[in-house]
């Protein structure tokens, strides 16, 4: 997918407008808690300044109910980004209507605005299907992407965290924008080429690391990367669907009966194809859901009133031998309750394993999400190749899914 970039094209004396995820974390009292979504979209927005463009920003922040809420505003991101860049960011407080036109029409090159939540408007999610059955709900959402879309000369798309949803600013906008140029930021470029590169052309062996809580939430990327790797560990809460399907008791511990059928098919298929899938040989179980309850590790059954917590000591030296020789590896979700001490030791553990490796020339990417989450906690996120921005954007990804905001992109 090599798509156009903001430095294929001249937006010397355009408007350009940007959408990008500010959907960053807040405090109670609406303080930013973490700027780094903010952070990776400056060498975009720095790129269309310095090529003479003004430029107008776009973004979703939260679950508003598709009215104005305070709480999910976007002017505290205004503000850091003002200090990031060392020059005033001229915020609306909406995001489409004559303010914002009127705001938009006297922008001078250099100039940045960013408009409020995108989501304050019902019509930024209503999902393209929808949109096709219901003739309204489709002029809704038309007429308010178009609003978005007469504002300006150039559309970029910098915002892969939801680059899997087929929302108006993803989507509508830059459909309605046909013949104009319509190209990715650096962070989709950066996405996609180490997303792409690293899944369909990867250097061997191929270790897959899946982790988090169910089963059914990874079958399809587990079916898409069978194809691909030669080995998939799994940890965390849906090992244990697996053990079921061994025929293993597992106590209180998360376990998805109704795919157990499946876990065992996948198995099958993994043999099949002469790829391994790489289970827990011991598990820290736990009596109680809470952080440093009673516990201790098994390496068989989970008794009754006990339940999974976390990889176990002897499961954390065998995946880190898998991971060390690997050449190339992806990682998708925690290995255990890695927000609970001591139950984040074998999250902590993987994330070492994955640096280590990195730094012996192995390509890493972390597929957002929860595992992003623990390697920054663990200031790794340096040693490692990529950490994507796009937590479901990365897993639906894996699953070999299409994005069609980005495929309607221009084409190098």
């Amino acid at each position: 997918m090599a798509k156009k970039t903001v430095a294929d094209i001249n937006v010397k004396g355009k408007k350009v407008l940007m959408r990008c995820d500010f959907n960053v974390p807040l405090d109670e009292n609406q303080n930013i808690t973490s700027d780094d979504r903010i952070v990776k979209a400056l060498p975009t927005i720095k790129a269309v300044l310095n090529g003479g463009a003004s430029l107008i920003l776009m973004s979703h922040l939260g679950r508003p109910k598709g009215v104005p809420d305070p709480v999910f505003s976007l002017a505290p991101v205004a503000k850091r980004l003002s200090e990031l860049l060392g020059k005033d960011v001229i915020f609306v407080d909406d995001c489409i209507g004559d303010d914002v036109k009127q705001k938009a029409a006297t922008l001078k090159p250099g100039d940045v605005m960013l408009l409020e939540n995108l989501r304050f408007h019902k019509e930024e999610t209503i999902k393209d299907k929808a949109a096709k059955e219901d003739a309204q709900l489709r002029e809704a959402k038309d007429n308010f992407a178009k609003k978005l879309a007469e504002l300006v000369d150039i559309y970029v798309d910098d915002a892969f965290g939801t680059a899997h949803r087929d929302n108006a600013s993803m989507y509508t906008v830059p459909v309605l924008m046909e013949g104009k140029p319509r190209v990715s930021g650096f962070l989709i470029e950066k996405e996609l080429k180490f997303l792409g590169d690293t899944v369909s052309n990867p250097d061997r062996p191929f270790v897959a690391i899946l982790g988090g809580a169910k089963v059914s939430d990874k079958l399809a990327v587990i079916e898409n990367l069978l194809t691909k790797v030669d080995s998939i560990i799994i940890g965390g809460a849906m090992a244990y669907t697996f053990f079921k399907a061994q025929g293993r008791q597992v106590g209180d511990s998360l376990c998805e009966d109704d795919f157990i059928d499946k876990a065992n098919e996948l198995v099958e298929q993994a043999k099949e194809a002469g790829k391994e899938i790489v289970l827990p040989v011991d598990t820290v179980i736990a009596n109680e859901f809470k952080t440093n309850a009673e516990n201790k590790v098994v390496s068989g059954d989970i008794p009754s009133g006990w339940q999974g917590m976390d990889i176990g000591p002897e499961s954390r030296k065998l995946f880190a031998e898998k991971i060390a020789g690997a050449k190339t590896i992806v990682w998708n979700g925690p290995m255990g309750v890695f927000e609970m001490e001591p139950f984040d030791a074998g999250t902590k553990a993987i994330a070492e394993a994955v640096a280590k490796a990195t730094d012996n020339g192995a390509r890493s990417v972390i597929g957002g999400g929860d595992s992003a989450s623990a390697v920054q906690q663990m200031g790794l996120d340096g040693k490692i190749s990529h950490i994507s921005t796009g937590g479901g954007a990365s897993l639906e990804f894996l699953e070999g899914k299409k994005f069609k905001c980005l495929e309607i992109l221009d084409e190098k």
